[in-house]
């Protein structure tokens, strides 16, 4: 027994050792934790500030362009942001515009949007560009998203008691008309065809009914001569480059307008 006594020994020896090690190790860990924690709360409030520096930069535009809207919400997206400022590339930039009333087009038209979004996405925006401000910052793509609210399409309609609501994916029109053929008014409803065309979307409205239509073939002329009349140019919002319409789809709150552009220099708009 007392030829293993120098073993135990050695044995309780290592054991604070060991502990030692161990309790370094959780410290170093939790020091890497904490570091890590405020790098990436570095990161995201930096992200932040330029996302500040932007909505101020588009708030300014809008009032150069005579648009009334809050304040522009501005997201820089991935991480870690600092690496992307070193990079010269963002993933992605999203600005959010609520309550948005402005021209559309060349006619003066004013035009309400509940909503309005655009995303940048592949921003090419190196350091020497942002100091010089004279290189291009150039997207990949950017997607353009506005909801223009049916109030607006019914005054460029400009015919008394007309209405007009999303039933069922369909943008339904519902309006009066005098018909004296046979001294009566009725009430008439029908689908809108959606037709990007340009800078505009062609609204047209076709198969209008009522439920006291008589079976007249006067009648239904002029019904359909009153259904051309109905016929409008939604004139679309001014944006500061050229977008390719992709979607017209109606919604409860409005016609939601998508359209997409590539390649386009953010800093050379027009």
């Amino acid at each position: 027994m007392a030829e293993s006594y120098p073993a135990t020994g050695r044995t309780y020896r290592e054991r604070p050792r060991r502990r030692r090690g161990r309790r370094l190790l959780v410290a170093l860990a939790v020091v890497v934790l904490v570091l890590g924690a405020l790098l990436a709360v570095a990161d995201r409030v930096a992200a932040g500030v330029a996302g500040r520096v932007i909505a101020d930069r588009v708030d300014q535009e809008l009032t150069r362009r005579d648009v009334q809207s809050t304040a522009p919400e501005v997201t820089v997206g991935g991480f870690p942001f600092l690496t992307q400022v070193v990079n010269g590339r963002y993933d992605s930039i999203r600005i959010v515009l609520h309550d948005v009333r402005g021209p559309a087009g060349n006619g003066g038209v004013t035009v309400s949007v509940p909503e309005a979004t655009v995303d940048a996405r592949g921003v090419d925006a190196p350091l020497d560009a942002l100091r010089s401000g004279r290189a291009d910052i150039v997207a990949e793509t950017v997607q353009g998203t506005c909801i223009v609210a049916y109030d607006s399409v019914v005054k460029l309609i400009d015919h008394p008691g007309v209405q007009l609501a999303e039933e069922g994916g369909n943008l339904v029109v519902t309006a009066p008309v005098e018909v004296p053929i046979i001294n009566q008014r009725l009430t008439v409803r029908g689908n809108a065809r959606l037709t990007p065309e340009g800078d505009d979307v062609l609204i047209t409205f076709s198969d209008l009914t009522a439920d006291d239509l008589p079976d007249n073939p006067a009648v239904r002329s002029f019904v359909e001569a009153f259904a051309e009349q109905l016929t409008v140019r939604l004139p679309l919002p001014v944006l500061p480059f050229p977008v390719e319409v992709t979607e017209i789809r109606p919604l409860p709150e409005g016609l939601r307008i998508s359209g997409t552009a590539r390649d386009v220099a953010l800093n050379d708009v027009r």
